[in-house]
């Protein structure tokens, strides 16, 4: 059992271009950072969930960090035009990126 638990599990869903230095500046402030291989639903694109155990007071910090990592950038996809006889994709702007995360209080902790 270990003996230093943490209050808080930040779930941070970033983009796959994003993680290697979300990771690095979470490590440099002492932060740990576990790294999850994940697929978008929408666009199927490659993301890694990181997984970021935290004591109280610690969030805003660790939020901070993300926010300065994941940037946000426009895309674009092809999407078949609705009105043309024949399917034409039409290039189409989308904002990806950036980080979603979520934060989950722990109630209980244990290694096996």
């Amino acid at each position: 059992m270990n003996n230093h638990t943490h209050d808080l599990l930040l779930i941070a869903i970033v983009q796959a271009q994003d993680a290697e230095p979300a990771q690095e500046a979470l490590e440099g402030m002492g932060f740990t950072a576990e790294r999850l291989p994940s697929v978008g639903g929408f666009l199927g694109r490659r993301n890694v969930t990181l997984l970021i155990p935290l004591d109280r007071g610690q969030s805003e910090a660790a939020q901070n960090c993300l926010h300065e990592t994941c940037r946000q950038r426009v895309e674009y996809i092809a999407v078949p035009m609705e009105s043309a006889p024949l399917p034409i994709p039409s290039p189409t702007p989308i904002t990806v990126g950036g980080a979603t995360i979520f934060g989950l209080e722990i109630d209980h902790y244990e290694e096996l």
